[in-house]
């Protein structure tokens, strides 16, 4: 059978298993259940949104319970014991699946694109069911339909894929913000990094095809959206007619009812004045950014290939200041990257002091089989990194108390996200710089736009009340 589009082949395979569910469901006398679990970026809990969207059409019922008649793992590989938490998972599943042999596993995400990876799969865990990587996610009703019809365990792995399929059946977590994929892939090749080979090359969708998104989300509720990329200041380079990225969010900002647009991630070799500009010119652009330094040591940033040094990224850092005098920053550091030395540390606590970031993401390096920086002397000891990652914390700790001190006693917008699970009575939402508050407040509320004034300080979050 020919189709037109890849979305109206795969549809086709939704009908075709949802047949094959209701079969199993009236044998069952019940609903089948799937449960998707998430590992990962904000990518990746895009990408879940769709697979559930795909379960849910073809007649599943979503559950959080991994005792269900299907369970996916959405893998992530950014660190070694990212992978290991995903074995120590299975062997947990394997004892589920011998009392329930009906029962359908599946892996998918970044840790498939790995072939060492898979190939321990298929040795020692030989109750998957179904495999599948980062590109061709769209197919996955395609191969679900092979898994229920044919009964035998299904694997494919694609080394990459030029195509953007986005239009298919999702469920979003929430009702009222989503993120919005913008472009896949990455060029940057960080030598720490694990990315560029699992997510392979940059590839950019169509503004229009973005916008219309976003359009749709909109008029379904959604105030508030985040584009999403692996590096969104790349963005529109690979277009036939080439667009940047302050561009796209110029045209985001012009849709009528969409209230908030968030972004990430920003490389910081090719954050450009104009995207800055853009940034101090929209009321709905948050004034957040998340810009990874990863190191303030020129020497390691040019070991890890980040094509930028700690005087430029000082530079970009008052450019934000200056322009958003309000906005909050965020930022990624690795400490122990191979040959770092007590100098290169104090360079990276030198730009923490001088940047003064809201937030700081610390990560201890972690070595990734298959990049550069794996196969670098002078590992650096344990002990050693250990020493350096505490006195970071302290520092970031620090900086980040004497940050949210200074709104204490404002009031600021607040988009209520959820209801505080700790505290009764109240729900919790993020200002625009993205920092959490707590508020006395019911369900209604969620999904609001809300003043509230700050009360008190609590080290990484707000405690407020509502202002009328």
């Amino acid at each position: 059978m020919e189709f037109q589009t890849e979305e109206e082949k795969q549809l086709f395979y939704i009908d075709k298993c949802r047949e094959i569910i209701k079969q199993k469901e009236n044998k069952l006398g019940r609903k089948l259940t799937a449960c998707v679990v998430t590992f990962g970026c904000q990518m990746n809990f895009k990408d879940s949104e769709k697979l559930v969207g795909i379960l849910t059409e073809m007649g599943y019922e979503e559950t959080d319970d991994e005792h269900a008649d299907l369970v996916l793992y959405n893998t992530c590989t950014v660190r070694e014991n990212a992978n290991f938490k995903i074995y120590g998972r299975l062997g947990y599943l394997s004892k589920i699946k011998e009392k329930n042999p009906e029962m359908i596993v599946g892996l998918c995400g970044c840790m498939m694109q790995e072939k060492h990876v898979v190939d321990k799969l298929n040795k020692s865990y030989k109750f998957i069911d179904l495999i599948f990587g980062t590109h061709n996610l769209y197919n996955f009703a395609e191969l679900m339909y092979e898994r229920l019809s044919e009964d035998h365990k299904v694997e494919e792995i694609l080394e990459g894929t030029d195509k953007i399929v986005e239009d298919l059946p999702t469920v979003r977590k929430y009702s009222f913000k989503s993120g919005v994929n913008i472009m896949f892939g990455c060029n940057n090749f960080c030598s720490y990094c694990i990315v560029p080979y699992v997510r392979g090359r940059e590839r950019s969708r169509k503004p229009e095809d973005i916008i219309e998104e976003i359009k749709r989300l909109v008029d379904d509720g959604v105030v508030e959206i985040m584009l999403l990329g692996q590096n969104v200041n790349s963005y529109g380079k690979t277009l036939d007619k080439p667009i940047s990225f302050a561009e796209l969010l110029r045209q985001v900002t012009k849709i009528d009812g969409l209230k908030r647009i968030r972004f990430m991630t920003s490389h910081p070799k090719d954050l450009s004045d104009e995207l800055i500009e853009v940034m101090h010119s929209s009321d709905k652009i948050c004034k957040q950014f998340h810009l990874p330094l990863q190191s303030g040591s020129d020497r390691i940033l040019k070991e890890m290939n980040r094509h930028y040094t700690k005087d430029g990224y000082l530079e970009l850092v008052e450019k934000l200041r200056k322009s958003v005098p309000d906005i909050g920053l965020s930022t990624d550091i690795i400490v122990g990257f191979p040959g770092e030395t007590e100098e290169d540390f104090q360079d990276t606590l030198e730009v923490i002091e001088k940047s003064r970031f809201d937030s700081v993401f610390t990560f201890i390096y972690s070595k990734r089989t298959g990049t550069p920086a794996a196969e670098m002397p002078d590992q650096v000891e344990e002990s050693i990194i250990k020493d350096r990652f505490n006195r970071l914390l302290k520092v970031v700790n620090q900086i980040s108390n004497e940050k949210i001190d200074e709104k204490l006693g404002n009031i600021e917008e607040v988009l209520i996200e959820e209801k505080n699970e700790r505290l009764d009575n109240y729900v919790s939402g993020r200002l625009s710089n993205n920092t959490v508050v707590h508020v006395p407040g019911d369900d209604t509320l969620i999904g609001t736009l809300q003043k509230v004034k700050l009360n008190e300080a609590k080290g990484f979050y707000y405690m407020g009340e509502l202002v009328n």
